[in-house]
């Protein structure tokens, strides 16, 4: 008995010893890594010319693992400008904007963009108000910028949330910021109005 625990034992350990050197083998598999030469090809050379309207999102030694999230460079240098949006803010622009932004946004900042969502309310860091002095004063780009690429403990929204519609986010933003922080002087009549009746 003592006898076939010892070979079960010695089985058990070579066995192991196989998962192990299979682990390995998984380490190091036969790939080409970048600037690698190659005989399947006419210049020797494993990397091939991307097809024509890709976009790099990554480079270095450490952008293969990391899906492009290290290492991100722009396809073009972004053009100077102003920072503010390319498409005029329309009543369309911003029901859009409040429908995207009840959607990826409101869970974290709040449907006030007070920076109280509900992941929030169960333990998720609360971010800026958008009525802090830094928000206030951002940009329209690094509002945009910030949805697409994320920010902090923010996920990148760039995947999901195209263009246009990170743009009417942001004009949206803005009308939330200007709904609790409205100037009265620059307030019509009948605003005043409603105000008045709403504080009885």
């Amino acid at each position: 008995m003592k006898l076939y625990r010892c070979l079960l034992y010695l089985c058990i350990a070579c066995s192991l010893a196989g998962c192990e050197r299979a682990m390995h083998d998984m380490y190091s598999q036969p790939k080409y890594k970048p600037g690698s030469p190659s005989s399947l090809f006419a210049d020797d050379k494993a990397a091939r010319k991307p097809p024509e309207g890709t976009l790099p999102i990554a480079t270095g030694e450490r952008a293969g693992p990391s899906s492009g999230r290290l290492g991100r460079v722009d396809a073009a240098p972004a053009p100077a400008s102003s920072g503010a949006s390319p498409y005029p803010v329309t009543l369309a622009l911003l029901q859009r904007g409040r429908n995207r932004y009840d959607i990826y946004c409101a869970g974290c900042h709040g449907l006030a963009g007070e920076g109280n969502g509900m992941i929030v309310q169960r333990g998720f860091p609360r971010p800026l108000s958008y009525l802090d002095d830094r928000l206030l004063r951002a940009t329209d780009a690094a509002l945009a910028h910030a949805i697409s690429d994320g920010y902090g403990v923010m996920y990148p929204f760039g995947d999901r949330v195209d263009a246009h519609d990170r743009w009417a986010i942001v004009a949206y933003i803005r009308a939330l910021q200007l709904s609790q922080r409205a100037p009265v002087e620059h307030l019509a009549p009948q605003d005043l109005k409603a105000l008045g009746e709403g504080a009885r």
